[in-house]
């Protein structure tokens, strides 16, 4: 097993062949800071250059996926192009997701929320334990996603259910979530791994050079408007950003923490 360090997430190659990505920051249920932010690019950017990685398998180390952003650690941006800056780094993570030529089966448990819900749906084969669940609280914290979701989820959903969940910020379990189409698989919580990993091998096992087109041509025709989506949702999360109601709803906001 081949092992790479960052600070904030584990990256090791398993099998030869399937690389395994992990948030790893259990204490925080893994909540996004601008560490782990950069760490979850620059894994999935050297496994997605590594000619030894034919799959991934992304996943949270603990209790959680990802509790999306840390409000212990958020700081009002000093001016926009600090904002932008932060902004840019999270797009940088979901094109390394999304557009990078290996496959990624995600190995979602516990909470999804946020930016980590936005993750799980960057993921190609995204696979829930029974237990997680996930949503969108960043309309009432006078945000905006971030991950492409805004084309991404009218895609897998509806442009009505896409609406409830963006708007509404409802939370929503793992079955539920099946039945939108949003989780590829739902298994019992302590087959996640091993189920994700099994789909990872499968897919390794599969030519390369057909395998990258696929993901490429699917992710340019099924939502095809990606990239427009990360641009408009980049200036719309730097409005809220920038805004001092949003820091002071941040720091009151905790769900995670009482369920």
């Amino acid at each position: 097993m081949t092992k790479f360090a960052y600070a904030t997430v584990l990256s090791c190659l398993e099998d030869g062949a399937v690389r395994r990505i992990s948030l790893n920051r259990p204490e925080r249920l893994n909540a996004m800071n601008r560490t782990l932010i950069d760490d979850v690019a620059s894994a999935f950017d050297e496994a997605n250059a590594d000619p030894a990685t034919r799959a991934i398998v992304f996943t949270g180390e603990g209790r959680a996926f990802c509790a999306g952003d840390d409000r212990h650690e958020h700081v009002h941006p000093e001016s926009e192009e600090a904002a932008r800056d932060l902004v840019e780094a999270i797009q940088r993570a979901t094109r390394a997701i999304s557009f990078g030529p290996k496959p990624v089966v995600g190995a979602i448990n516990g909470w999804a929320v946020g930016g980590g819900f936005e993750w799980a749906i960057n993921c190609d084969f995204p696979i829930w334990a029974e237990s997680a669940r996930g949503f969108f609280p960043e309309v009432s914290l006078n945000l905006f996603v971030t991950g492409a979701v805004t084309a991404l989820l009218p895609a897998l959903v509806g442009l009505n259910r896409a609406r409830e969940m963006l708007f509404l910020g409802r939370r929503y379990d793992a079955a539920t979530l099946e039945k939108f189409g949003i989780a590829w698989q739902v298994v019992p919580d302590a087959e996640l791994l091993d189920a994700a990993g099994a789909v990872a091998r499968e897919i390794a096992a599969l030519p390369i050079l057909s395998v990258r087109a696929m993901k490429r041509t699917l992710n340019a025709t099924a939502a095809s408007n990606l990239h427009k989506a990360l641009q408009l949702e980049s200036d719309a999360t730097v409005a809220g950003f920038m805004d001092p109601h949003t820091t002071r709803l941040l720091k009151a906001f905790g769900p995670t923490e009482k369920n």
